[in-house]
């Protein structure tokens, strides 16, 4: 599944506590591993989730932009995790860029996401980081993107 042997099983933190996100729209279930720089991540892919109703009945797929979202929350988490937390009354995460997104492998209904997140740099208060979502070691997507903390609206800066 995941890391290299030394795997470090993170139990005591939850997604919630350190990203704003709540049901239905928090997409990561569940911190596996975490570092400075690095974070591994999974999501179940709930059959009921409403998206399948119409998002090619029949034949039901995980939209890609939702399984972006996961590693795009995993790495609002690692972001969080680096700076200590940060108070959601002040400052949230927000994406600030998408490139290079790339869709390798459908998620069915049923199936974990293994998603990691990387920061590559850091730059002024930017994060730029790149995601991943594997399913069984197989490469989902792949995309790179960036984050920063923003002064919630209304605000100073």
């Amino acid at each position: 599944m995941f890391g290299d042997g030394a795997v470090d099983i993170v139990t005591s933190i939850q997604p919630h506590d350190l990203i704003p996100h709540r049901d239905p729209f928090l997409l990561v279930d569940k911190i596996v591993e975490m570092s400075d720089d690095r974070i591994l991540a999974s999501r179940y892919v709930d059959p009921d989730a409403d998206f399948f109703k119409g998002h090619y009945p029949n034949e039901p797929v995980m939209p890609g932009v939702l399984i972006c979202e996961c590693c795009f929350q995993a790495g609002a988490i690692l972001i969080a995790n680096r700076v200590g937390g940060f108070d959601t009354s002040d400052k949230i995460p927000v994406l600030t860029r998408i490139n290079d997104a790339r869709f390798k492998r459908i998620v069915r209904p049923g199936e974990t996401l293994d998603l990691e997140a990387r920061i590559d740099e850091e730059l002024d208060g930017a994060y730029f980081l790149t995601g991943y979502a594997r399913v069984q070691g197989a490469l989902c997507v792949r995309v790179n993107f960036a984050c920063m903390l923003a002064t919630k609206e209304g605000q100073g800066a």
